[in-house]
């Protein structure tokens, strides 16, 4: 397989004039440490997004959540409830098949756009800090490099310190 000239991610980018940097990938990566190090940037700026499940009920009305933290940060699922609407149940990880079936990318290419509208995101906070972030485009063989004020604003992204 070869380098996507479009994938759904830039498509989005590109409607909402958002400018970006393409990242292309001499192969497939599906790893955050692979995928920093393919691209050559630090981990700090790399987002990794990670979609949660409300853990118990029925599975038709489970619900979802994007949680994204730094490459180098290890998520507090718990801390992500502080910043959802509502009351949610304990979050637990999603299954590959529901990854898959939610952000329609393959786990280890997930970018937090694009998303259903009943999705919430959850940014930590820390990236408010930096220059640039780098993401996934969707697909495994390109990455994506863009301002997080522009992530965030597209994303409706809600900041909180949700990683340590």
């Amino acid at each position: 397989m070869e380098v996507p000239e479009h994938t759904n991610i830039t498509k989005f980018l590109d409607a909402h004039q958002v400018p970006y940097r393409r990242l292309p990938h001499s192969e497939a990566v599906f790893t955050i440490e692979t995928a920093a190090q393919t691209r050559g940037v630090v981990m700090e700026e790399m987002v990794k997004s990670i979609l949660l499940r409300e853990k118990g009920g029925p599975v038709a009305e489970t619900r979802y959540v994007m949680a994204c933290v730094p490459g180098h940060a290890r998520l507090l699922p718990q801390a992500v409830r502080e910043y959802l609407p509502g009351a949610w149940r304990r979050l637990t990880f999603s299954s590959s098949e529901e990854i898959q079936a939610v952000t329609h990318s393959v786990q280890g290419a997930v970018a937090p756009l694009c998303l259903p509208a009943e999705v919430p995101v959850i940014f930590d906070e820390v990236f408010l800090q930096y220059e640039k972030v780098s993401i996934s485009s969707g697909n495994p063989w390109l990455g994506l490099e863009l301002h997080p004020i522009d992530l965030f604003r597209l994303a409706k992204g809600i900041p909180g310190k949700i990683s340590e």
